[in-house]
């Protein structure tokens, strides 16, 4: 693409995704732009050098991942893509390459420049106030590894961070021994005998959010125990018996 073309497309892109009203949206505008790039699978997810999993919340994941065709969950993702790891030490957008060997299976690397068979991608770390507040990941059989497009792929995928975070911060403080929605629904599948770990699975959440959601309803409720805080909300009215 043309430079002036390359330039206005990344403008009109990233002035869409800032005022979006959705994160479908969102992702359909981030999507159609880097359609033309090559990509076709995106992580999109906020993080922080500070904890031990990279990953705090998901906002997307979507695409063929490991080539099986099927979808891939949070959990699955997380446990088979290392390169995932390597955020929290980067500052600037890395490519990186996945093939596939009959004897090794899976194997990642990171790259200057991405070429030959196997699944390219680009990850983008995305910095704020805090230092390392997020980042995206695209993946692509054949993508564009031009210096322009690693650019491109940063402004957007800033945008779209922005706007995600945006579209789903969490309501303003509730009051006093109330719960969040987020917290009930969490508290609500703890009631219901779910693990720790298939929550986060099942709400795109890593497991360190999911016990710090515990802790807070915890706290909230003025109780020691999670069994406490299930039976203090069930009486509350806050989740079902």
């Amino acid at each position: 693409m043309s430079s002036a073309s390359a330039l206005e497309a990344v403008l009109r892109c990233a002035a869409t995704v800032e005022v979006a009203e959705s994160l479908d949206q969102v992702r359909d505008d981030v999507r159609r732009f880097c359609a033309g790039l090559g990509y076709d699978r995106f992580m999109l997810f906020s993080t922080s050098a500070g904890q031990s999993e990279p990953v705090e919340r998901i906002y997307w994941l979507e695409g063929d991942w490991f080539g099986t065709g099927e979808a891939v969950d949070a959990k699955t993702y997380m446990q088979r893509c290392p390169v995932t790891r390597h955020v929290v030490t980067a500052r600037e957008p890395f490519f990186w390459t996945k093939t596939r060997h009959a004897a090794d299976g899976e194997l990642y690397r990171i790259v200057t420049t991405p070429r030959g068979p196997g699944i390219h991608g680009l990850q983008v770390p995305l910095f704020g106030p805090l230092g390392l507040e997020g980042a995206m990941s695209l993946g692509g059989a054949s993508i564009d590894a031009s210096v322009q497009a690693r650019w491109a792929v940063k402004v957007v995928a800033e945008a779209a961070f922005l706007a995600a975070r945006r579209l789903l911060a969490p309501p303003p403080e509730v009051a006093p021994g109330q719960l969040s929605t987020r917290e009930r629904e969490v508290l609500a599948w703890i009631a219901a005998g779910r693990r720790q770990g298939d929550i986060a699975a099942t709400l795109a959440l890593s497991e360190r959010t999911v016990e710090n959601h515990l802790r807070r309803i915890r706290k909230r409720l003025e109780v020691k125990t999670t069994a406490e805080a299930i039976r203090v909300a069930i009486r509350n009215g806050e989740i079902g018996a």
